[in-house]
């Protein structure tokens, strides 16, 4: 073995540099002294599989693209849908991985929700319901081949199973319209049922200024923030606080809220409460931020949960609202949130019109 090895080492020193170089750069530099050979594999392989994922997703990219343009040539209509189906899923997931920071913080921080900044809260609240809404269609996609149908009534139903990170910018502005339409046939319901309890009131003096405030709605004019303030004390105890208020008049309100009506009397009010209190809630959270921190976007959702449809309403409009809202909001008490229910009826059934 030693005689073989020998005349080996002899041979190659007969073949001199050229090509054990060239056998060198044929085979590439050898591994480090010491450095294990499976390493360098692992590495080389890793490396490869980034290239072949960075290649596949560029091709998938340019293969979507033109997809998309093919669709906005030949259907234009279901381009838009298709559009904004994409942009909504993108948006949904993103919003996704902002409640959980949210809820990263709060579980760290030892927080509650009531002590989180406006914003927070507010996306807190709204993907709550927007899961809730969205419960039933994942419920009916479940079964196999269901699918199908689940496209079929999403798109003759958006309105009524769609949540708004799938509508377009123009159904957002008609959904909104729609649904303040159902809850605006409940308004005047509310005015008559609070006018009906009023004559049951003990004090003849604030009876008498209850009741000139509800024939003053009903005249098309707007109270002020004052004269709901002044009355506050009937909305603590009976008729007029929320666990006192006739079955009908809870109904009304939970409209105003978009609540269901088909529960028992106890969990109407129970939510209804539930519902008031957070908005309080968000109120003061608002107040320390400030109206001027707003945009205009923030400005006009924050009106339309409280009662007032402010699809075509001006910033200056809304803000001034929201001015007389906070006004009136922040210096109610837990026990008065009865009063602040029925606000949002008497403060916005009548505006801007009767600010004109």
């Amino acid at each position: 073995m030693a005689l073989y090895g020998a005349a080996g080492r002899g041979l190659l020193r007969r073949l001199g540099p050229g090509p054990a170089a060239d056998l060198s750069r044929a085979w590439g530099p050898r591994p480090a002294r010491g450095a294990p050979r499976s390493a360098v594999c692992c590495l080389s392989t890793k490396a490869s599989s980034r290239s072949v994922l960075a290649a596949l997703a560029s091709t998938a990219k340019r293969i979507n693209g033109r997809y998309e343009r093919f669709l906005e040539r030949t259907f234009p209509r279901f381009y838009v849908l298709y559009v904004t189906f994409t942009k909504g899923i993108q948006a949904l997931f993103l919003e996704a991985k902002e409640i959980r920071k949210i809820k990263s913080k709060m579980s760290h921080q030892r927080l509650s929700v009531q002590q989180l900044p406006y914003r927070e809260m507010e996306r807190l609240r709204q993907f709550r319901r927007d899961v809730l809404k969205a419960l039933p269609i994942v419920a009916i996609a479940i079964p196999p081949f269901a699918n199908f149908l689940v496209i079929v009534l999403m798109y003759f139903f958006p309105r009524q199973l769609l949540i708004r990170y799938f509508w377009t910018p123009k159904q957002q502005v008609e959904f909104l319209d729609a649904y303040d339409a159902i809850r605006r046939d409940s308004y005047l319901d509310v005015v008559e049922s609070l006018t009906l309890a009023a004559r049951s009131l003990p004090e003849l003096q604030l009876q008498q200024r209850l009741r000139e405030l509800c024939a003053e709605v009903q005249r098309g004019s707007q109270p002020r923030v004052a004269e709901l303030y002044a009355v506050r004390s009937l909305f603590s105890g009976s008729p007029l606080g929320l666990n006192k208020l006739r079955v009908s008049h809870v109904k009304a309100l939970s409209q105003v809220l978009f609540l269901t009506t088909h529960l028992p009397a106890f969990f109407l009010r129970h939510r209804l409460r539930s519902h008031v209190l957070e908005i309080r809630h968000l109120d003061r959270a608002m107040l320390r931020l400030g109206l001027g921190q707003l945009s205009e976007e923030e400005l006009r959702a924050a009106c339309y949960l409280r009662g007032l449809n402010s699809t075509r309403l001006g910033t200056s409009e809304c803000r001034a609202w929201l001015e007389q809202w906070l006004g009136l909001s922040c210096k109610l008490q837990a026990s008065e949130a009865s009063l602040l229910a029925n606000s949002m009826v008497l403060l916005s059934l009548n505006y801007p019109r009767a600010k004109a």
